[in-house]
Formats: C-alpha cells, sequence, structure tokens
C-alpha cells in the first residue's frame, strides 16, 4: 500500500510540473489558455537574474564615471588627450558590457528592470565635475574596476553551488568567459599604470615633464 501511494505521488508531482508540451496540449484542447511555460528559463536562473540587473547598474554607473573623467581631461585646461582617451575606453568597455548583460539575460528568459537600484560603493570624496589629478584619476579607476570584479566573483562563486538553489552551470562559464579573466587583465593594467606613474614623480625631477610623457605614452598605447 505504502508503495503505490508513493508511486501516486510521483504522478501527480509530474503531471503538476511545468512542461511546455503541456502547455501547447492544453491550448489546443482548450484555445482560451495561455502558454505560460514555454519560455527560456531553466536551471537557477529565476535567482540568477537579480544579481545580474544590479550588476548591469553598476557597469552603466561606471561607464558613465569614466565619461565624466575622460570629460575632465579633454579640457582646454588639463588637455591630457593620453588620460581622456584612456577613460573613453573604459566608458565604452564598460557600456558594452552592460549591453552584453542585457542581452544575456534575454537569452535566459529575464527581462532587464531599470529601477533595479545601483549598488552602494565607496565615496571618494569626488566633487560633481569630477575634477582629479591624474595619479589620482588612476588609483579610482583601479578601485572601479576592482569593484566590479568582485561582484563578478560573488555571482560565481554562488553559481558554483555555493548555494544549491543558485546553482546555474551557464552563468557560471559566461562569467568565467566574459569578465574574470577581463578584469584580471584590466586591474594588472591600471595597477601598472599607477605605479609607473607614481615612481616618475617621486624620482623624477620635473613632475610636469613625467606628466607630460606618461600622457603622451597612454596616447600611444590605448
Amino acid at each position: 500500500m505504502r508503495a503505490i501511494y508513493i508511486i501516486y505521488l510521483a504522478f501527480i508531482s509530474f503531471t503538476n510540473a511545468q512542461f511546455c508540451y503541456q502547455d501547447i496540449h492544453t491550448g489546443c484542447t482548450f484555445p482560451n489558455e495561455q502558454i505560460q511555460n514555454c519560455h527560456a528559463r531553466y536551471s537557477a536562473v529565476e535567482h540568477v537574474v537579480p544579481d545580474l540587473q544590479s550588476y548591469i547598474m553598476h557597469h552603466l554607473h561606471h561607464s558613465f564615471q569614466y565619461l565624466l573623467m575622460s570629460t575632465n581631461f579633454a579640457t582646454y585646461e588639463s588637455n591630457r588627450e593620453g588620460f581622456a582617451k584612456l577613460f573613453r575606453k573604459f566608458s565604452d568597455s564598460t557600456w558594452d558590457d552592460a549591453i552584453d548583460l542585457i542581452k544575456y539575460i534575454n537569452k535566459r528568459g529575464g527581462n532587464m528592470d531599470f529601477n533595479t537600484p545601483v549598488p552602494a560603493e565607496h565615496d571618494h570624496g569626488l566633487n560633481k565635475n569630477f575634477n582629479m589629478f591624474e595619479l589620482e584619476s588612476l588609483s579610482i579607476a583601479l578601485d572601479m574596476y576592482k569593484s566590479l570584479a568582485s561582484k563578478a566573483h560573488r555571482i560565481h562563486s554562488d553559481v558554483t553551488r555555493r548555494r544549491e538553489e543558485y546553482h546555474d552551470a551557464e552563468t557560471l562559464s559566461y562569467m568565467e568567459n566574459k569578465f574574470v579573466h577581463k578584469h584580471a587583465d584590466r586591474i594588472r593594467e591600471l595597477a601598472g599604470y599607477s605605479n609607473d606613474l607614481s615612481n616618475m614623480l617621486l624620482k623624477g625631477e620635473n613632475p610636469h615633464l613625467s606628466l607630460f610623457l606618461f600622457d603622451e605614452y597612454l596616447h600611444k598605447q590605448v
């Protein structure tokens, strides 16, 4: 009797499962029924999407910050074309990554919610027009990319069965290939720029000449 009861429960759970075929079959029998389960959502994507939406807002916020930083160095007074070009590149890159994340959410059957709050970050005390010195700007950019990298690592950690209901192999692969490796390269690049410029300013006899030469170097490298 117990075995029959278990089989009965298994049959009920199977018939109540959300399957596209079941919706199609019901829709053909009852034309007014809606097809609700023929979507691209599977695995733990329902749990992952909110974090990805927050990550998108993180990228968009950084993109505008980099754009303001670029504008600061592109003025007639500053005239640092290398720094302006570097931060414009970062602005475009983070913007493109945000677009790619939106496409990924859509591919997995979700939608982007642009009302998602922008994650709180460390306040560097910048004024609204983003006026800053050259070395200061590199240190801020480094902190910003470390912030993005830390969030990517947290999402990656969660989808690697750190939370059982959160496991999603496709998102794990996507985060590794799209963000984790690239962030490591970008952080190394910015750390190198920061240390090189710092050494030039501290050890050089003419700080203004050092800044000029470093800006010229950035303009050719970026």
